[in-house]
């Protein structure tokens, strides 16, 4: 904003973008941004002993949901070994 910040500024250089949504889908979404061309990863680490403390909760929402395979994918990797 002001004097010293031209259109060119966040066009090619400070970062911002003035690339807004169109037909009225500003109200509920956000400027072109760098991060629209990023692929982002999300990993999860948990350990035998972490995992085992919550098993049966993980099981609880699963089942509630019908997802009965979801349940014992995180049972099952609790139980003893044969």
């Amino acid at each position: 904003m002001g004097r010293n910040c031209p259109e060119a500024l966040g066009d090619y250089f400070a970062g911002p973008n003035h690339t807004l949504p169109t037909s009225g889908t500003a109200k509920f979404s956000s400027p072109l941004s760098v991060d629209d061309f990023v692929k982002k990863t999300q990993y999860t680490y948990y350990t035998k002993e972490a995992l085992a403390r919550v098993a049966e909760d993980v099981a609880y929402f699963a089942r509630k949901e019908g997802l009965t395979a979801h349940a014992k994918s995180a049972v099952i990797r609790t139980e003893e070994e044969k």
